[in-house]
């Protein structure tokens, strides 16, 4: 019988606020058995790049990455964000410990290929090339990794990363060993099949509903790349696929809240 793994994807609202947060990690330290904490921060990113002079520059809402931006993306995700949930964390008596993808090859990528856009230093990892032998590694010593939205292509170049495709990606890749448990937090209580309306909360969420929503332009564009990549692991074997509150991550966690990602019938 697998073991369980419950990997838990935050974003910027939640990491934004100090007392949410707080009460986010704690709820994170009470969850039992195997685990592991993604963060994104691109909020703070864009604030403490505006005190540096370095202006974030958009397309279709996805974050180009030069430079100077991939220096502070790496400062700020891998460093100031990272190693602040860790330090709370470890005042939790949870054994955290802060990494990234290029850490120990953890999560290898790709840098994604020019096309229309050349996003520059964007990284796009492949589950099949994570090494699961050296996450188990942290599981056997009983270390939660946190893992930082930085990863690194193999010829010595670090990329930024989608968090919640990092999420997705090592849910898919540890879902070959462990009954593997997602859950994407955010500041809503789950998918609203009315985007102005905070009561349309579906309890679920299968692909013809995904399409249906989006085809009537009833999803915000901010929410469909995390759906794309929370389908994107029910359908390749993660057992359990939520999105919800982060502010009820125990009721998420139970099954009691959020919004259940389904594969059609």
């Amino acid at each position: 019988m697998q073991e369980s793994l419950t990997i838990v994807k935050i974003g910027g609202n939640v990491i934004d606020d100090e007392n949410h947060l707080h009460e986010f990690l704690k709820s994170f330290a009470g969850i039992r058995g195997k685990k592991i904490l993604v963060h994104g921060g691109g909020k703070i990113a864009t604030s403490i790049g505006h005190q540096l002079n370095i202006e974030p520059d958009y397309v279709d809402g996805r974050r180009i990455t030069d430079d100077k931006t991939m220096d502070l993306v790496t400062m700020v995700y891998a460093g100031l964000i990272n190693k602040k949930l860790v330090a709370v964390l470890q005042s939790l008596n949870c054994q955290s410990i802060g990494i990234t993808g290029a850490d120990a090859s953890l999560i290898p990528a790709v840098k994604r290929p020019v096309k229309e856009v050349d996003f520059g230093w964007v990284g796009d990892p492949d589950s099949k090339k994570i090494p699961v032998d050296r996450w188990e590694i942290f599981f056997q010593n009983a270390w939660i990794p946190v893992v930082a939205p930085i990863t690194h292509d193999e010829r010595g170049n670090l990329l930024n990363t989608n968090a919640d495709t990092i999420a997705s990606t090592l849910a898919i890749a540890l879902a070959t060993k462990y009954l593997v448990s997602l859950v994407f937090c955010f500041e809503k209580d789950g998918v609203l099949s009315d985007a102005k309306d905070d009561s349309t909360v579906l309890n679920s969420l299968d692909w013809t509903k995904y399409n249906q929503l989006k085809e009537t332009d009833k999803l915000v564009e901010g929410i469909l790349p995390k759906l794309k990549n929370a389908f994107e692991a029910k359908q390749k074997g993660v057992a359990s696929v939520v999105v919800g509150n982060s502010s009820k991550l125990t009721e998420l966690i139970s099954g009691n809240s959020g919004t259940k990602i389904l594969i059609n019938p």
